[in-house]
Parts: structure tokens; sequence; C-alpha cells
């Protein structure tokens, strides 16, 4: 999506709470060159109520490999896992595009645990 673009639909806060966004933690970020799109292989901790979960992300743009362990992340934990080449990717994190299109992560100005819940 652009900025241009016109608002999606209206949903219910109901429709909007259904999708579980919580803070993570990067552990371990990886090449994943069998990916059709740059991106990479990401190993990232929600806190003891979700666990460690895995990760394809095309954000090959901004961010380098070395810099990413240790980074908090928003990512959805409740959505089917999907099969992305040879990765199950377990977890959808989520970012915004720049003016060039490019995909900058959501993550937080201040600590939280992980785990938790956007609101």
């Amino acid at each position: 999506m652009k900025p241009e673009d016109p608002r999606a639909d209206e949903i219910t806060p109901d429709e909007f709470f259904n999708a579980d966004l919580r803070l993570g933690q990067i552990l371990e970020a990886h090449p994943f060159p069998e990916a059709r799109k740059p991106a990479f292989k990401l190993v990232i901790d929600f806190g003891p109520g979700v666990g460690v979960k895995k990760s394809s992300a095309q954000i090959t743009d901004h961010y380098r490999l070395e810099d990413l362990p240790g980074k908090r992340v928003i990512g959805v934990v409740n959505f089917p896992p999907r099969q992305i080449g040879p990765v199950r990717s377990e977890v959808l994190v989520l970012g915004v595009t720049d003016a060039e299109g490019k995909i900058v992560l959501l993550s937080p100005d201040f600590d939280a645990p992980l785990g938790a819940r956007v609101c």
C-alpha cells in the first residue's frame, strides 16, 4: 500500500482485536537466498505466552543481518503459518513503507515486556 491509497474498508474494534499483535525481540537473523524477493529469516522471541517463532521478512533495504539481533519488533502472532520456500513463517512482522516503498519495521520507542499486546 502507498500513502496516497484510499483507506481500507471500515472494521469493528472486535475485528481489529482478533489480530494478536505482540512485541517481540529478534534473536537471530539469517540470509534467505532461496527467497524470490530479497529477504531475511528471523527468529523472534515473543515472551512466555507465545514463545520463539520464525519469520521471513523482506527488510533487506534498510537493515543488515548483524544489526537485527536485539531489535524489538511488532508481529501478528495468530495468523496460520505460511510456507515461504523452505521456510515456515509463523508470524508476520509489521512495518510501513518509506517514500521509496522500502519497509521500515514497527518498533516501540520505550521498553515493554516481550509478548506485550498492542492495544
